[in-house]
């Protein structure tokens, strides 16, 4: 089924290898994020532009000094060392970058991609679960992996133990995607090496948003999961507790608009509870790969759009009335962007940008929904 359908954009990218070293600088530079990255895009026209302005905006965010900015050499250095790897570092619209990722607000600007990058570009569905996974719950990923895989789905999983070890070797033959949490260089769990190197060298491949030599934090996880449910037009949970990474997963799925799909299991097995309480709360009830097909088929015919720039613009240089009146309206408790728009009394770019100068000064933690909160 997969090899019959066409994905389509609405527009390519490709970057010059100029702008490709002054990108990798942007991004590899303190508290820049995706979100920052595109709004300091599109409000200075370019990442070398953006650079020059860094200091500057952090000044003005209330940084006592200024973040590090990548240097050229580091940037230079980082993709000679992911050619060496194999890696290929591609920004959104560009061949080999997953398409549905690339209509996400928080879409890497440069995704390292390793592997077959065709197979990127073709339909893909999320299985995801428990670590210590049950028998049961193993075998069932591996049926539902391989009977999705003939159909011509490829399987994104995060090469984690249990149910994603078992959703990636049940698919490696008709392609599967390894989403890592750190650089194509730190794999994690390292068992798994091997599994890594043979789903790519079987056609399939990994990604990371990662710079060569970072090794995963818990904190990297819950950012890799948004990449595992981002590329995919579903996510499928087969088992996972109250509280599980899993869980996540298909929370971030459901607000990036993806189809979420859960496998119910026994009352009695705490591994089942996370999976039976999404099917409570609306998820897909799914006991084989036509549950999962059945769903998706509509979404696949339509063709897909790449996200366009954010055009909320920023402000030149807020009043320092107006940034203090925002600051004050901050505080450890995350609160809509929106809400903060309008009690500031005072106009969404100005709101913007001293969020974007909160942001890198290191003082702005920005959440999923919408949310922000000083740090």
């Amino acid at each position: 089924m997969g090899d019959r359908v066409d994905i389509q954009t609405s527009e390519t990218t490709h970057l010059t290898d100029a702008e490709r070293i002054d990108w990798l600088r942007l991004i590899r530079s303190d508290n820049v994020g995706p979100r920052t990255f595109r709004s300091l895009i599109r409000h200075f026209g370019s990442a070398r532009t953006a650079l020059q302005r860094l200091p500057d905006l952090a000044r003005r965010g209330g940084a006592d000094r200024p973040g590090r900015i990548c240097s050229e050499e580091d940037a230079r250095a980082e993709l000679a060392a992911s050619k060496r790897l194999g890696v290929t570092l591609l920004a959104p619209g560009e061949a080999g970058y997953p398409p549905r990722l690339a209509t996400l607000d928080d879409a890497p600007p440069l995704l390292g991609v390793r592997g077959a990058l065709d197979t990127l570009m073709r339909p893909i569905i999320a299985v995801v679960g428990s670590r210590n996974a049950s028998g049961a719950g193993l075998k069932f990923a591996g049926t539902l992996s391989r009977d999705l895989g003939e159909a011509g789905f490829v399987i994104a999983s995060g090469l984690a133990r249990g149910i994603d070890q078992a959703a990636h070797r049940a698919s490696i033959e008709s392609g599967t995607v390894a989403v890592l949490a750190g650089g194509h260089d730190r794999i994690y769990p390292p068992e798994h090496q091997d599994l890594l190197a043979e789903l790519i060298a079987s056609g399939g491949a990994a990604i990371s948003e990662m710079p060569l030599g970072h090794a995963p934090r818990a904190r990297d996880f819950p950012r890799r999961n948004r990449l595992i449910s981002g590329v995919a037009l579903g996510v499928v949970v087969v088992e996972a507790a109250h509280r599980s990474g899993s869980l996540i997963t298909a929370r971030i799925a459901a607000e990036q608009g993806r189809e979420v799909f859960a496998v119910p299991g026994s009352p009695l097995d705490p591994r089942a509870a996370g999976t039976n309480d999404l099917i409570k709360q609306g998820a897909t009830l799914t006991t084989e790969a036509a549950d999962v097909i059945n769903a998706v088929e509509p979404i696949m015919e339509r063709p897909i759009e790449l996200r366009e720039p954010d055009d909320q613009p920023l402000a030149s240089e807020p009043e320092a009335t107006d940034r203090a009146r925002i600051v004050a309206l901050l505080g450890p408790t995350p609160i809509l962007l929106d809400d903060l728009i309008r009690m500031a009394g005072t106009t969404p770019a100005i709101v913007r940008t001293v969020l974007l100068e909160l942001e890198l000064a290191g003082r702005l933690e920005r959440h999923g929904g919408g949310l922000v909160s000083l740090i």
